[in-house]
C-alpha cells in the first residue's frame, strides 16, 4: 500500500438512466489525493463536480472503474464499513449547513462523537477559534447564514479527520464570509486532506491542485506548489 496516497479513483464512473437518457454523471476519472493536499473540484453546473466528490467518499460507488480509500476498495467494502469510514475518518461540509434545530450549536458539533464529553473540550475550542465562542448555547435559528456554516465547520474538524469534503460551502454566502470558512478551514485542519467542490474560482486560491471538470470528464489539472502547514495553536485531544 502507498502510504502517499489517500483516497484514488481509478477510471472511475458514475452513470445512471434519466427516463430514455443514459447520463454520465462521472466519465472515467482518475485522481489522486495525499496527506495534507488540498485539492480544488471546480467546473460549469451540470459537470459531474458533486457526484465526483460523492465518488471519492464512498457516499455512492462506481459504475465502472474504482475508488480506495487507502488502498480499500470501496466496492469490496460492506456498507457498515463504508459508514464507519466516512464517521471516523472523513468530514463534510455541505453547501447547506445541516444543523438539528433543537440541538443547540455545541451539541450540533459533538452528536456524532463517539464519546460527546470526551470531546466537548475540543468541541469549545474549535468553536471558539471560529468565532463562536458565545454562540456554543445558542440554537440554529438565532445564527446567522455565516455562522452555521462556521458550526458546520467545527463539527468537521471535531474527530480531526484525514479527509474533509466540502461540496459548495461558500456557495450559500457573500464572497467575502465564504472567504472566511475556507481560512478558517484551511487554518484548523491540521494534517487533514481537503477535496473542495466549487463553482467560484476566487475559493481556489488554497488549492495545491485543481481539476477542471466538464461533461463528467477531467478537462485540465493545474497544480501549485505544496504550502506548508503552521499551526498557531495547540488543540486539545480528547
Amino acid at each position: 500500500m502507498d502510504n502517499s496516497v489517500l483516497i484514488e479513483a481509478q477510471g472511475a464512473s458514475l452513470i445512471y438512466r434519466d427516463g430514455e437518457r443514459v447520463v454520465r454523471a462521472v466519465d472515467s476519472v482518475s485522481l489522486q489525493v495525499r496527506p495534507s493536499e488540498f485539492v480544488g473540484i471546480v467546473g460549469p453546473s451540470g459537470s459531474g463536480k458533486s457526484s465526483l466528490l460523492y465518488l471519492l467518499s464512498g457516499l455512492k460507488l462506481p459504475t465502472h472503474g474504482a475508488v480506495r480509500y487507502r488502498g480499500r476498495c470501496y466496492t469490496e467494502a460492506s456498507d457498515a464499513e463504508r459508514s464507519a469510514m466516512r464517521r471516523e475518518r472523513f468530514g463534510f461540509v455541505f453547501q447547506q449547513p445541516y444543523l438539528l434545530g433543537y440541538l443547540t450549536v455545541l451539541e450540533n458539533v459533538v452528536v456524532g462523537a463517539p464519546d460527546v464529553r470526551a470531546y466537548r473540550e475540543r468541541a469549545l475550542w474549535l468553536l471558539e477559534q471560529l468565532g463562536l465562542a458565545d454562540k456554543a448555547h445558542r440554537y440554529p435559528p438565532a445564527l446567522s447564514g455565516g455562522e452555521r456554516q462556521r458550526a458546520c465547520v467545527a463539527r468537521a474538524l471535531l474527530l480531526e479527520p484525514e479527509v474533509i469534503f466540502a461540496d459548495e460551502p461558500t456557495a450559500a454566502l457573500d464572497q467575502q464570509t465564504g472567504l472566511h470558512v475556507l481560512d478558517l478551514l484551511e487554518q484548523h485542519r491540521g494534517n487533514g486532506a481537503v477535496v473542495l467542490v466549487t463553482h467560484d474560482p476566487l475559493m481556489l486560491r488554497y488549492c495545491d491542485t485543481v481539476y477542471k471538470l466538464r461533461s463528467g470528464q477531467v478537462e485540465a489539472v493545474e497544480s501549485a506548489p505544496a504550502k506548508p502547514f503552521v499551526r498557531t495553536d495547540s488543540p486539545p485531544t480528547p
